[in-house]
């Protein structure tokens, strides 16, 4: 979600990543491999050197990359700036007639300050020598995930059939990779006994956190206790953003509503059987509001002067169910209690996008800058059921979290780690907002378009 303090358009153009599981084991991913880089990786490995790490190598046993990084002297100006992406590339290999795997290397250029997702398909070979799936190698799918902290290769393991001398496949990037730049997107393998055949690569690489508590609990979502008014104020939710109750620059057609200033609509929020819901609506009547009818209904609760809700580091925690209704933009966000930006999006899901599926996508993002002038953002959009199998946001309730440390920001969904970065933005204050945005035209009637919170936490930490 994006806030408005400007007439610029601030909203971010959101394109999908479609990330499939296939056959294809993605080694030193998650796990502690062991086993060595052949010679014909060699130089590759040493060129990853370049300042960010050590590469040894060896003609005869391999090449290992040991990388050390860290970002704790990269100057982030304030928040408005980030340390650069790394470009994701794709390695040309080898493999003997007769083996039965194919190692492919997948590289980074430099350490990776956020977490960097990939999808990587297999493609038959060319000419009279080409490999054919199914019967010189069996068809990849597959996600490569790159962590904050990782080593800068690891390699995906292609199973092989039966490939005669010459014969040759190709690995290709389905997408730009998430989080990353895109260097080669293309990369051939060939069978071969006149070189060392590519060995997978060795590292450990960290396995994915589980959501966990640390902080102490110092807000709880509950009936007996829950406030709101128009602007809110220290023991209550306001019922408005905090440059008013319309974001026109980012497309957004509905008036976010307060039931004792809009007696006529439907109730924007309210306690059902479920928990507390989020309800958009297309109105009965349109409401004139700024000079302008509006003739649908958004509902927010933003914690800008709900001081219980405000932490600086800790975790946020909400179990919810999501609206389905094309049109509908739900989030869960967190604006730094000093202005916007920054921004840190938990949750966002982009109904009013063709492509978007509130099932199987959600969108995880940070946006820097200062004074109402972005100047980066940086997250994904994720197809989350082939990539950490988790999906039915729309079909039953599901946990999304964040955990802010001094050291890096990380998104959970169903205690999951989904996503990390280096946190530019230390120092800084939070108070969470909770919407169901409306950027529609049309009916505004199929599906659902409430957003039920079952539960909500905060955690503060020191």
């Amino acid at each position: 979600m994006n806030i408005r303090l400007t007439g610029s358009m601030v909203g971010a153009g959101v394109s999908i990543l479609c990330l499939a599981a296939g056959a294809a084991t993605i080694l030193s991913s998650g796990s502690t491999t062991t086993g060595t880089v052949a010679a014909s990786t060699t130089t590759l490995l040493g060129a990853l050197d370049a300042g960010i790490g050590t590469s040894t190598t060896s003609p005869t046993s391999g090449a290992t990359a040991t990388i050390t990084s860290s970002f704790s002297t990269f100057d982030f100006a304030s928040g408005t700036k980030l340390p650069e992406k790394a470009t994701l590339s794709l390695r040309n290999a080898t493999v003997h007639p007769g083996s039965g795997t194919a190692y492919v290397p997948v590289t980074l250029d430099r350490p990776t300050p956020n977490t960097i997702i990939a999808r990587i398909i297999t493609v038959n070979g060319s000419g009279t020598l080409r490999a054919l799936s199914g019967y010189n190698y069996q068809t990849v799918d597959t996600v490569v995930i790159f962590r904050p902290g990782d080593p800068l290769v690891q390699t995906v393991a292609v199973p092989i059939i039966s490939a005669a001398e010459g014969q040759q496949f190709q690995l290709k990037l389905r997408e730009a990779p998430w989080g990353g730049l895109q260097g080669q997107s293309l990369a051939t393998i060939t069978a071969t006994s006149s070189v060392a055949p590519t060995a997978k690569a060795t590292g450990t690489f960290r396995q994915p956190r589980t959501f966990a508590a640390t902080g102490a609990l110092q807000f709880e979502l509950k009936k007996e206790t829950h406030k709101r008014s128009p602007e809110g104020g220290w023991d209550r939710w306001a019922t408005s953003l905090s440059h008013g109750r319309t974001q026109v620059a980012n497309g957004e057609t509905g008036l976010y509503l307060d039931s004792s200033l809009f007696p006529s609509a439907e109730g924007p929020v309210y306690w059902g059987t479920q928990g507390l819901v989020l309800h958009s609506q297309k109105l009965k009547s349109p409401i004139y509001y700024e000079g302008r009818n509006w003739y649908y209904g958004a509902s927010v609760l933003d914690g800008r002067n709900f001081v219980a809700s405000q932490i600086g580091y800790g975790q946020y925690e909400w179990e919810a169910k999501m609206p389905n209704r094309r049109g509908s933009w739900p989030a869960f966000w967190l604006i730094s209690t000093s202005g916007w930006p920054p921004e840190i999006d938990i949750y966002e899901g982009f109904g009013y996008q063709s492509y978007w599926d509130f099932d199987r996508h959600i969108g995880q993002t940070i946006h820097g800058g200062s004074r109402g002038v972005r100047s980066f953002q940086r997250g994904v959009t994720i197809q989350t059921e082939q990539a950490y199998g988790l999906k039915g946001y729309s079909q039953d309730f599901h946990r999304f979290a964040v955990d802010i440390q001094r050291d890096y920001i990380t998104w959970f969904v169903d205690g999951v780690e989904t996503y990390q970065s280096v946190n530019p933005f230390k120092g800084h204050r939070w108070y969470p907002i909770m919407d169901v945005a409306v950027k529609a035209t049309s009916a505004y009637d199929d599906g659902s378009g409430d957003m039920i919170i079952k539960s909500f936490r905060i955690y503060s930490a020191p």
